[in-house]
């Protein structure tokens, strides 16, 4: 079994030495008001270096607002509750189990601006964390597809395979040949453009992964799960998955 990117890695916060906060300098794709639902290891990771960039992130959890005082004390972000992330906000994160993905509130994302992009982080983990789901194994949906079912909205998937600290402490300018690249798959091409965009500005290139009927492409076990290469070797590995489900991830 491969690991899980997002469980159990170690935080630290940037200093003025570090290359996440070098890159404050880099591409711009403009001052964005960002929602991130999960303050777990790559939504607690991901509002450091936001709110590094400049922008304007509200961060929520299922244990409320008040759990978030440190984060946002650390980083300048607003803590709100669940319902109230995805207010007004251009990009909203959706970083959270996903087995917990149906029992957010109802219209979660009603409130967004127009045009809205929504990053789908989450991998399915049936016998680990998630329990079997019938839609995702018996009816072939991809995890994000299965997602887009439940938010109501279209998805952008990305950082789904991506180690959390590797956002603070991996991120490098444009050109540089250790530049890290991540996969980003989704069926709006303004929305997944975008995405790609603060990808970006975030320090990494990024590969084009499809639509979202082939985001199995970089879900768990596949050869991009996890891979830290540039595009050349994102790519090659996104045309080496097998559409099959490893046995490790059946429920």
């Amino acid at each position: 079994m491969r690991f899980r990117p997002e469980v159990g890695v170690r935080h630290r916060r940037e200093s003025p030495g570090s290359a996440g906060h070098d890159l404050r300098k880099a591409r711009r794709v403009g001052t964005m008001k960002i929602g991130i639902i999960g303050a777990g290891n790559i939504g607690g990771n991901l509002t450091r270096r936001l709110t590094a960039l400049g922008h304007d992130v509200s961060v929520a959890n299922s244990r409320g607002p008040h759990t978030l005082t440190a984060l946002a004390e650390e980083t300048g972000a607003t803590p709100v509750p669940v319902g109230e992330a995805a207010r007004g906000a251009d990009i909203v994160v959706v970083t959270i189990p996903l087995k917990a993905v149906p029992d957010l509130p109802s219209g979660v994302l009603d409130g967004a601006a127009d045009g809205v992009a929504v990053i789908d982080t989450n991998n399915y983990y049936p016998q680990q964390r998630d329990g079997r789901i019938a839609a995702i194994e018996d009816e072939g949906l991809t995890e994000s597809r299965w997602i887009e079912g439940h938010l109501g909205r279209p998805v952008v998937k990305a950082f789904n395979g991506t180690y959390a600290q590797d956002i603070l402490e991996r991120p490098r300018p444009a050109g540089d040949p250790d530049r890290l690249a991540l996969p980003v798959a989704g069926d709006d091409e303004a929305a997944k453009a975008r995405v790609r965009s603060l990808i970006d500005e975030l320090g990494f290139d990024t590969v084009d992964a499809g639509g979202i009927d082939e985001s199995w492409r970089q879900q768990p076990d596949t050869p991009v799960y996890g891979l830290r290469a540039g595009v050349e070797g994102v790519t090659k590995a996104l045309a080496e998955a097998s559409p099959e489900r490893p046995a490790g991830f059946r429920g």
